[in-house]
């Protein structure tokens, strides 16, 4: 796995400090949103690890793009690993960050790795939640064609996988689009957002694996260990958050941002909730 530390520049370095893990949005690199929330949290104290998922980015792993519920949730704990063999990391106080569909993999990895000791969901989405809520004849019709692509990629070069983003980036976004699609482009296929490693999502084949494995099962079993939920007052990913929140143990909190869509709480500074963060892993961890 490739990742990228953040240290505050006076760091002391004989000392021990709480560490963060922060995982991107689903199909996201770790240049992006991840890289903000680091540089802001590493001023304030934290020691921060960004990564980038299994067969993502500058990560290993063949086929390239592939996609695995438990694949992502294991990322987390081995950016765990890592943290946990700094001297200068307290192993007691890590905890983690998921932004988008790194929220639902974020507090999987917590359910199983109780050296995760807090964690903080931003706007959650629930990737395995969406793809398991497919049933019927629909759901076979997909189990099928992912199943079949298997075939179609076995020998070749690279598996198959839909680019949704260009080459480069552009200015504005195309016009055409429903709202939920143009939004992500703004931030994925503009110069605002755009990195050559987060142009798609999974592969095809992938999908098998993202419709069978769910990841929220036991976020009712943190025994515990503090979440907090950060969502937009007008991110259409609300729900997701405000529905994990309902499930969870306690301790728990639900942040909502006035005036922040989705993708806002990506990368725009005056958005994103950093007292707030600091106030919850300084307290939890």
């Amino acid at each position: 796995m490739a990742g990228d530390l953040y240290l505050a520049k006076d760091a002391d370095l004989t000392q021990q400090y709480p560490a963060l893990v922060i995982g991107p949005p689903f199909g996201g690199v770790k240049e992006q949103g991840p890289g903000v929330y680091a540089n802001e949290l590493a001023q304030r104290g934290f020691v921060v690890l960004t990564f980038d998922p299994s067969y993502h980015g500058y990560s290993g792993g063949q086929p390239r793009m592939t996609g695995s519920t438990a694949t992502y949730v294991e990322d987390f704990s081995e950016g765990v690993d890592f943290l946990g063999s700094l001297e200068y990391v307290d192993r007691e106080r890590i905890g983690a960050i998921g932004i988008c569909g790194s929220g639902g993999f974020a507090l999987s990895a917590a359910t199983m790795d109780t050296r995760i000791k807090a964690v903080a969901p931003v706007v959650m989405y629930d990737i395995a939640g969406i793809n398991n809520s497919m049933s019927g004849e629909a759901r076979q019709q997909m189990l099928e064609m992912a199943s079949n692509q298997r075939w179609e990629d076995f020998g070749q070069a690279e598996a198959a996988w839909r680019a949704a983003y260009p080459e480069q980036p552009t200015e504005t976004v195309p016009e055409g689009l429903d709202a939920i699609s143009a939004e992500f482009y703004s931030f994925y296929g503009t110069s605002r957002g755009w990195h050559p490693n987060a142009l798609g999502n999974v592969t095809t084949a992938s999908m098998a694996d993202l419709m069978t494995f769910p990841d929220l099962t036991h976020i009712s079993e943190l025994n515990g260990r503090p979440v907090l939920w950060i969502a937009g007052e007008d991110a259409h990913s609300l729900a997701y958050s405000e529905e994990a929140y309902a499930n969870a143990s306690e301790p728990k909190e639900l942040y909502i941002v006035p005036d922040a869509n989705h993708v806002d709480l990506y990368d725009q500074v005056d958005k994103i909730p950093f007292d707030e963060l600091e106030r919850f892993f300084q307290e939890a961890l």
